[in-house]
């Protein structure tokens, strides 16, 4: 260990990064990390983190009409985007020091410049070589641009948190979870926003009941949702742009955003002078430990592709620093990974999907309602939550919770410790709800719709 300058040299210092170096110092191992652009990675820069903020700020809009309701009488209000714009990102920079205390805490050198392998063992950092016995790459992903013509002219959503002013008309490319949430966005603060997708049904992964649930409620929110659309180029005039359809349509919108998937981020490392294979996508293949072909360089992240989850990737750190430097033995489990998407409303789910379920378990049972949360009798919005439980017949135990509304991903993280712990239907039945929450629907189904 003492031949190489560390014992471990992180590339990426994104959340996973971040965790496997910090631990990795602390069970005693020397560690340095390179970042080339923002500390804390996509999560914290340009994806969770501020998204959520807009969020919260996009939903405001709803608020002030549903006040109304309960008696409270106010003037018009106005939006301010450099306003929230600019506390975002302070809030960021806020965190960008926090990640930083955390590496230094434990002693690993931060070192704020490109890195690209040189060799098995060789980094090259900002003209520096230096060597390590151990390198982990976690590099995550970055956006995909689609190969129409025009299509310089679009954002992604990495711009999108730093808009110089904010549009009357945008046009949402893309059908994952990053348009639904950034359509929601845009329409919230005052946008006419339109989502584009070229597929029939967007969110596509997620359960297909869900989906449509989804669908109804951001059309009914005002999202122009326009399926099946098949762009075909777009075109810049003065601060206008156009985007025609393969079927010769037009649509005009001040600002297009495209967000149709995001690949991991593997271009330019140096991964061939090292001898690291990549598979077609880009993406790196591990083995159980996180190992590629080269037993001692290991990857972790979005840029495997295996989930593109930060807190996936935070647990695939923690099995790095733990596994190499603490003598455990950890694994990651990606059977009941519970995520949540922050339209409006919010999706948040555990388990497999009806679909995928019912190819598991035959005699499958599922549990659904669909209601107006208990808010809206008095403001008068027609908002709908649903909420779905997947039940194995045979056993009874509660294979999956799916739910669309207010907080989902709040209430749906509590049912993944129950899901991951093997609960029961008799068992959820036996607990006793909270009066009156949405949350308490989840333990007071009692007869199966399908």
């Amino acid at each position: 260990m003492a031949d190489y300058d560390f014992d471990l040299f992180v590339i990426g210092a994104g959340s996973g990064g971040v965790r496997a170096a910090r631990m990795s110092a602390a069970y005693g191992a020397r560690v340095a990390i390179a970042e080339e652009r923002y500390l804390g990675g996509t999560c914290v820069n340009v994806g969770c983190v501020p998204k959520k903020l807009f969020v919260y700020g996009a939903h405001f809009a709803e608020d002030f009409e549903d006040a109304a309701g309960f008696g409270w009488n106010g003037g018009a209000p106005t939006f301010d985007w450099p306003v929230l714009r600019d506390n975002k990102t302070r809030e960021i920079e806020r965190l960008n020091g926090i990640y930083r205390n955390l590496l230094t805490g434990p002693g690993v050198e931060v070192i704020e410049a490109r890195a690209r392998l040189t060799g098995p063992h060789t980094i090259d950092v900002d003209g520096r070589e230096v060597s390590a016995e151990r390198i982990l790459v976690a590099t995550g992903s970055w956006p995909v641009l689609p190969p129409f013509p025009g299509v310089e002219h679009a954002i992604t959503s990495n711009e999108a948190f730093y808009l110089g002013e904010f549009p009357q008309r945008v046009l949402v490319v893309g059908g994952g979870y990053i348009a639904v949430e950034f359509a929601g966005i845009f329409q919230g603060l005052g946008a006419e926003t339109r989502l584009s997708y070229r597929g029939e049904l967007f969110l596509r992964g997620f359960d297909e009941g869900i989906r449509r649930f989804v669908l109804d409620e951001i059309r009914a929110k005002g999202v122009d949702v326009s399926l099946n659309s098949h762009i075909a180029r777009l075109d810049r005039h003065g601060e206008e742009f156009v985007t025609t359809l393969e079927d010769g349509s037009t649509h005009a919108s001040d600002l297009v955003m495209v967000a149709t998937g995001r690949a991991p981020n593997t271009a330019g490392l140096g991964l061939e002078a090292a001898g690291v294979q990549l598979a077609e996508s880009g993406a790196i293949p591990v083995d159980d430990e996180y190992r590629t072909n080269v037993p001692h360089i290991h990857a972790i992240g979005d840029v495997i592709d295996r989930m593109q989850l930060t807190p996936v990737a935070i647990a695939e750190g923690m099995c790095i620093a733990g596994n190499l430097y603490n003598g455990e033995s950890r694994r990651v489990d990606y059977a009941n990974v519970p995520t949540a998407i922050f339209c409006q409303p919010n999706i948040g789910t555990v388990g497999p999907t009806e679909e995928e379920a019912r190819k598991r378990h035959p005699g499958l049972k599922v549990f659904e309602s669909s209601f107006r949360p208990m808010k809206h009798t008095l403001s008068g919005r027609g908002e709908r939550t649903m909420m779905k439980l997947l039940v194995d017949g045979d056993s009874d135990a509660v294979v999956a919770a799916h739910m669309c509304g207010p907080d989902a991903g709040e209430i749906v993280q509590g049912l993944a410790v129950a899901i991951v712990a093997g609960a029961t239907k008799t068992q959820f039945d036996a607990t006793v709800g909270i009066h009156p929450t949405a949350a308490e629907e989840f333990v007071t189904m009692r007869e199966a719709v399908r």
